[in-house]
């Protein structure tokens, strides 16, 4: 992936690379298409440019602010700095280092960072973790705005039961590794045949997010023993969300009324719904690998 992109009118190219060296970025000069050649290819972009350009450009690219890229718009004077899109993913925080950089307003609007409270992105971002349910995240900042919200690290061995409106942090990663696996699997078998497939798939494991299976093999030790060994969080999907999932291929997860389980579950909890391996069968594991 592209660092920062700084995208800019060709009259306002020395304010670009200002910005550019301000946060290490690259200076692309705007031409019609450019946000939709580089939306998906930079870890931010900055606009120099009227805010209306700028959102009429990325708006045919939007797909889900979980994985839209930050936009920060920067007035041509150098004046304001405006997070329009990804505020709590990383805009606010851009907009803010380049308003200190030049001088500048960050123009914050998101309510949590207005009323100075944190925010379950912001406290995510800080902690070097990523947010596994985003769906829960609107009712926890709503809570926040009211007061504190308590906050719970669990190192674990744990098994943690969550409600709706819980949300639940994890180490950042690319991938997540949906796995199916025999009945009485061991923890060797597990972690090796898991270690075979993203060697495969030329995923490290430090890159994976979450690891992913059926609720009904919560009793596997050999199952949960073998992720933790990884380093990783085991992560349980209902039935009705395996069913749920479309375009995985035939499994014999079907004998016992499932559609599936290593990739329904793996697309089911990844962000892009991407694959990076369709399931391969290692043993007595199967193996899927989504982002």
């Amino acid at each position: 992936m592209t660092r920062i992109c700084v995208i800019a009118l060709a009259r306002f190219r020395e304010q670009a690379e200002r910005i550019a060296g301000a946060v290490d970025g690259d200076v692309i000069e705007y031409v019609p298409g450019v946000f939709g050649e580089y939306f998906y290819r930079c870890e931010a972009i900055v606009a120099v440019m009227s805010a209306g350009i700028a959102v009429r450009c990325i708006a045919p690219h939007l797909r889900d602010k979980w994985i839209d890229p930050p936009l920060v718009v920067v007035s041509p004077d150098l004046r304001f700095a405006v997070p329009v899109l990804g505020g709590h993913h990383g805009g606010n925080r851009l907009a803010r280092k380049i308003a200190g950089d030049l001088s500048a307003t960050a123009v914050i609007s998101t309510a949590t960072e207005c009323a100075g409270r944190p925010s379950v992105e912001g406290i995510a971002d800080a902690t070097g973790c990523a947010v596994l349910n985003p769906d829960s995240t609107r009712a926890v900042n709503t809570a926040e705005l009211d007061g504190a919200v308590p906050v719970y690290r669990v190192v674990g061995p744990a098994i943690v039961i969550a409600g709706p409106a819980v949300s639940l942090l994890l180490r950042k990663g690319e991938y997540v590794v949906g796995v199916g696996c025999r009945r009485g699997v061991t923890a060797d078998e597990v972690e090796g045949s898991i270690r075979a497939a993203l060697a495969d798939a030329s995923v490290d494991p430090d890159q994976v997010f979450v690891y992913a299976t059926t609720n009904r093999k919560r009793e596997e030790s050999g199952l949960q023993e073998g992720v933790a060994r990884l380093g990783g969080s085991l992560v349980l999907v209902d039935d009705v969300t395996l069913n749920d999932i479309a375009g995985c291929g035939p499994s014999r997860a079907g004998l016992i009324g499932l559609a599936g389980v290593a990739e329904p579950a793996a697309l089911a909890v990844s962000r892009r719904k991407e694959w990076r391996m369709r399931k391969a069968v290692y043993g007595r594991v199967t193996v899927a690998v989504a982002r």
